[in-house]
């Protein structure tokens, strides 16, 4: 490699080396757009769902917990009728804020009353790049996810499996992904909330990985999880066993319904509202009954339906008034709010960054808590894009970058710096540039802003293009943190004797 290419890679990795870990903030006020009546129907109109409809729980520990809460049961038919004022003394008990921390106790985050979290994308079953194109995700592909995500000063919760390893056996594949977790970051991480048996694996590990008891990962939460019902109004017998046991340990859980307008909701952003409000009151009652005070995130999913095909259509104006509106009702209700960085495009292009700027603009507008699928979400859910994690780390950092207002004082007004111009000169060289010039503005990481003969001289690559590039030197670059040799043995040790009793269980 030549000196001049070195200075260039050199430059790159050095623009996505890890910043200081930093508490990320609202700076502006939120965009309510209910009026004060409209919020008190969804509201009414949602406990009267729970009241006359009613929930779908096909846990049975589950109706037995919302049984002795207080609801009205019917165990033949599975379902739960949800009486209005019971529900609301419960939602009561939720906290306005929830906080996780990892392992380097200096990575703390905290969701709620104007601070947020941001996650990479999770669950996609395929991963694409413009090298090797759309296929099925593999180990190696979750845990580069994994690296890419431990470099980020943005995104601060590891894990959500940002593409599934169809090379692992899939009845243990989920102890590869939550040892990787342990063993590539010192950030808090998502576990699966799916079945018990993922829940205690998770806070196992995490018991080695801390080295605390449970009643200290209780007190000093670390997990940060994220499940769906089943919606319209059902919420299944393993999501119900995952939150279960992450309740007891109060860990902080959204169960998010997709409440798709058209598909699984009425054909309206007020239907869809009311149907997802439904649900995670009902879900937030369920976690109070097991641990009062359990923090609990309003999850919203809303998007339309394109009605020619069925699909979600992620990033539509729709998708940005459901997301504020979301953001109304969690504040209501007095809970932190959790949302989305989507789209439904089937490449990293235009299309892609266009609804996704929508739905962030939705999000950060809305002042949600925390981002689900913050970056390399493609293809409406279905892939994980290498070059797309690396687009929306560029638009996130914009969002943060936008929501940390520049100073308004007379030092950076720079009165003196105007005088030394005078009419007609420039500010690149005064002492007021200088002293600034390598923090006054947001430095992009993909952004190309040279013109036009510079750009075609270095090969005319497009923003993939150069996201592709910055990704595989994150990938060169990345160094795993220190962890004690013991705890990574125990670690090792628990996932090797867990995939024993697994095999010999399934016989």
């Amino acid at each position: 490699m030549t000196e001049s290419g070195r200075r260039k890679r050199n430059r790159t990795v050095a623009q996505v080396s890890p910043r200081p870990w930093r508490d990320l903030r609202y700076a502006y006020a939120a965009i309510e757009p209910l009026s004060a009546d409209e919020v008190a129907l969804i509201h009414r109109s949602a406990l009267t769902v729970l009241e006359d409809i009613g929930m779908r729980i096909q846990s049975g520990e589950a109706r037995s917990l919302l049984r002795d809460a207080g609801f009205r049961v019917d165990e033949a038919a599975e379902q739960v009728w949800f009486d209005g004022d019971r529900v609301m003394e419960l939602v009561a008990l939720a906290p306005a804020t929830a906080t996780v921390r990892g392992r380097d106790p200096a990575k703390r985050v905290t969701m709620g009353e104007g601070h947020f979290a941001l996650t990479a994308v999770g669950g996609p079953p395929f991963v694409s790049d413009l090298e090797k194109g759309r296929r099925y995700g593999s180990f190696e592909d979750q845990t580069n996810f994994l690296k890419l995500t431990a470099q980020s000063d943005l995104l601060q919760i590891m894990g959500g499996t940002s593409v599934e390893a169809h090379d692992l056996p899939p009845e243990t594949r989920y102890l590869d992904y939550y040892l990787a977790c342990c063993t590539l970051s010192d950030k808090p991480w998502k576990p699966l909330t799916i079945g018990r048996h993922r829940a205690r694996d998770a806070i196992e590990m995490a018991k080695i990985w801390y080295g605390e008891t449970e009643d200290q990962l209780a007190a000093d939460p670390v997990f940060f999880l994220n499940t769906n019902s089943n919606t319209p109004l059902v919420l299944d017998s393993e999501i119900a066993q995952g939150v279960i046991e992450f309740a007891r340990l109060g860990q902080p859980i959204t169960v998010t319904p997709f409440a798709l307008a058209g598909a699984m909701a009425p054909a309206t952003v007020a239907g869809a509202l009311v149907m997802q409000t439904a649900e995670t009151l009902a879900s937030c009652a369920l976690v109070q009954a097991i641990r009062p005070g359990a923090p609990y995130i309003y999850g919203s999913f809303i998007c339309n339906a394109d009605m020619r095909t069925g699909s979600p259509a992620f990033g539509t104006p729709e998708y940005t008034f459901g997301a504020q509106a979301s953001g109304q009702m969690a504040r209501f209700y007095g809970l932190p709010w959790r949302s989305s960085n989507v789209n439904a495009s089937n490449a990293p292009d235009a299309q892609a960054a266009y609804e996704s700027m929508m739905s962030l603009w939705g999000a950060m507008t809305g002042r949600a808590s925390v981002f689900n699928h913050g970056a390399g979400w493609l293809e409406g859910g279905l892939v994980g894009s290498y070059e797309k994690f690396i687009l929306d780390l560029e638009m996130l950092g914009m969002m943060v970058a936008w929501q940390t207002p520049p100073a308004i004082t007379e030092a950076e007004i720079g009165l003196q710096s105007m005088r030394e111009v005078g009419a007609g000169g420039h500010f690149f060289g005064t002492d007021h540039t200088m002293e600034r010039y390598k923090t006054a503005f947001y430095a992009p990481l993909v952004s190309d802003w040279s013109n036009f003969e510079n750009w075609s001289e270095r090969g005319s690559l497009d923003a993939a293009q150069r996201a592709s590039k910055i990704c595989k030197d994150m990938l060169g670059a990345y160094q795993p943190p220190t962890l004690d040799p013991a705890t990574r043995e125990a670690l090792e040790d628990y996932v090797a004797r867990r995939k024993r009793e697994i095999q010999s269980a399934r016989g």
